[in-house]
Order: C-alpha cells, then structure tokens, then sequence
C-alpha cells in the first residue's frame, strides 16, 4: 500500500525574543523545517526540526537539500520502503529525519496522540542575566511564573560562572532547584576547576561540561564531581546510552526527541535509561512549537523531573493558530489537543518552500 500522497515542505527562520546564549555562540533565530504529510488515507501530519549546528553536525543548508531528496523518494512508496529509507540517515542526519518521521507518525496513529488527559508537564526556567541585580530581577520573575527548576548555563569562563552560579544561589535561597549546563565548553582541567569552585546546595545536576566525544573526560569528571552528572550531547543513540551505564558514567542522561529519528525511537530511549538505572530528562530548548509539543506528550509517562521543551516560548512569535499553552511553570496540555499550523504566520516567516505529489 503506498503510504504518502504529498509531502509540503517548509524552511523558516524565526527570530527570538532575546539572544539564547550558548558556549559556542548566541542563538538569535531557529533554523526551523516544517513537514506537513497527507497519508493515503488522508490523514495528515506534521514534525519539525530545529538545525542547530555545533549540537548537530547537520547544517540548515544541508538539511534543506537533503529533505528534498528524500521527500521526493518518499512520495507514492510503501511503508516499509519509506522507513527502510528514512533508517539509512538517522545517524547521520537524525534532526532532518525526525521532521519527516514524526510527520508520518503523527498522520498513521493520530488517534493515540489525541488520547490524552489534562496534564500539567513541568519545565524548567532558564537563567540569562549576569549581575547579580539583574539576577535578582530575572529570578524573581521566574518564580513568580511558577518554575521550580532554573538553568544556569556556564562554560564559558570558570571564575566568571563559579561567581554567578554563587550569585544564583545566593539570591534563589534553595527556593528552586538549580540545573548548571556545560554545553561542553570547558576543557577537563577547567572542569574539574570549576567542581571545585563549586558549592553543592540547591545543585540537582551537572551537564555535559566536555565536548561530546571526550568520554574520557566525562569519566574522570564523574569521579570527583560533587552533584550528580548528566550527559547531553553524547548521547545520540541506544549505544551511547548502554555505554553511559556500563562506564557508570551519569546519573541523568538527557534525550530530544529531535536527535532519534521519531516519536517511537524517543520513547524507546527513555525506557532505556530507566531500565538501566539512570534518570531520563527529556527537552529541547531550541525547537518549535511542535517538537515540544510532542517531547510533553512523552514526558507524561516517561520522566519525573522538569522538563526542558521550553524552546517554544523563546520566538517573537508562535506559528501556531492554537498556540501551547504555559501555565504556571508547566505546559498544559488539554483533552484531544492538536497543533493547529498557521500557515499565514509560516510564510511571515519562509525562507524557501517545496511540495510534492
């Protein structure tokens, strides 16, 4: 049975509100590729993907080209072809692959993606000021928005982070859980530095301090740490996961539904990391209104922490007629609720856009 009848495709690029700082360079627009599907049975779908190149190695550029490519071989194929397909690129390119995967997902099993509850899905605030006045403000305010966990990203200068995550702990006064980020810019040795620098109370975790290859670091770090470590961006697939367990390395391992291919394989790692001792955190900073609506949906039954699909409240605008809903530090999900994409406010947005039939 052939499974598509058209693929539309869409490349946008959304400014932000503010800059969203990282080690390797301020974010101040999501490269983002929409995928709208009509199945044979013409029930429709859609994913997205947010290229963010030094997390992924894929680029925009080379995502747009190459969900072309593929969406004209998906076109009129079977279901078993397409995903025998869709297979050959996940570890190379699992952000573009997720887009189109999720898409089909979303049209073949609409149903049990409807099927849901009232649900309040925690997530986390993010910490940008750098005064400690402007922390006093920022954190507040925060608070007052009903986020119980705050991220701190560091990375970038070792005295300068270890004084502002003092600065937050000062002003916080165990109020909120405090999550500190890495995004692998330290050096081991400035790691190890910056542990040691570093006061434990009110610290839920460590996150990915070392460039993503350097298992070696994260071990020896993981030795002497005084809060419990996590890895992010190691983690790509099943075998990083079971490599984490088996070196002992992490007590979290954080996932993205963007960097497994599809909604199923997501679900799949979560499981994992469960059963093998480790706590899941689920959650892309940097994605749509869709990725996060679908990491909430799996972070219901999947995790017990805040959640950090908080991607979607950082653009000047939603690209959604019934935009998700934040309340009270939490995602709030309704009975049968569905993204609804507007189209007008996509193409505010377009860059380029494709269809094929």
């Amino acid at each position: 049975m052939k499974s598509l009848e058209s693929i539309t495709l869409h490349r946008i690029e959304l400014p932000l509100k503010v800059p969203y700082k990282l080690a390797f360079g301020p974010v101040t627009h999501f490269d983002t590729l929409i995928v709208s599907v009509t199945d044979a049975n013409g029930s429709q779908g859609f994913g997205e993907a947010t290229i963010l190149t030094g997390y992924t190695q894929e680029t925009i550029t080379g995502s747009w080209d190459l969900i072309q490519e593929l969406a004209k071989k998906l076109i009129g194929q079977s279901e078993e072809s397409n995903q025998h397909l869709l297979d050959q690129y996940i570890a190379s390119d699992p952000f573009t692959v997720t887009a189109l995967a999720s898409a089909i997902e979303l049209a073949k099993y609409k149903s049990e993606f409807l099927n849901q509850s009232i649900a309040s899905v925690p997530i986390l605030g993010v910490v940008n000021a750098e005064t400690l006045e402007e922390l006093e403000l920022e954190i507040e305010n925060l608070l007052s928005n009903g986020f119980k966990t705050l991220k701190v990203k560091v990375g970038f200068d070792v005295d300068k982070d270890s004084l502002k995550v003092k600065n937050v702990q000062k002003v916080l006064k165990d109020r909120a859980q405090i999550r500190l980020d890495g995004n692998q810019g330290y050096s081991r040795t400035e790691a190890i530095r910056f542990i040691e620098q570093l006061n434990p109370s009110g610290i839920e975790l460590f996150e990915q301090p070392c460039h993503a290859d350097d298992w070696d670091s994260a071990l020896a770090i993981s030795k002497i740490a005084n809060v419990p470590m996590m890895l992010d961006e190691s983690i790509y697939g099943l075998e990083d996961i079971q490599r984490a367990a088996d070196l002992n390395i992490a007590t979290y391992i954080k996932v993205k539904l963007m960097k497994f291919g599809s909604y199923k394989n997501l679900s799949n790692a979560l499981t994992l990391i469960s059963n093998l001792g480790m706590k899941p955190v689920l959650g892309n900073g940097v994605a749509g209104e869709i990725g996060c609506w679908m990491e909430a949906l799996a972070a219901r039954t999947h995790i017990t922490n805040a959640g950090e699909m908080n991607g979607f409240m950082k653009p000047i605008s939603s690209i959604l007629q019934n935009p998700l809903q934040f309340k009270d530090g939490c995602i709030s999900l309704e009975p049968s609720y569905l993204p609804n994409i507007d189209f007008n406010l996509v193409q505010k947005f377009q860059i380029f856009s494709k269809q094929y039939y």
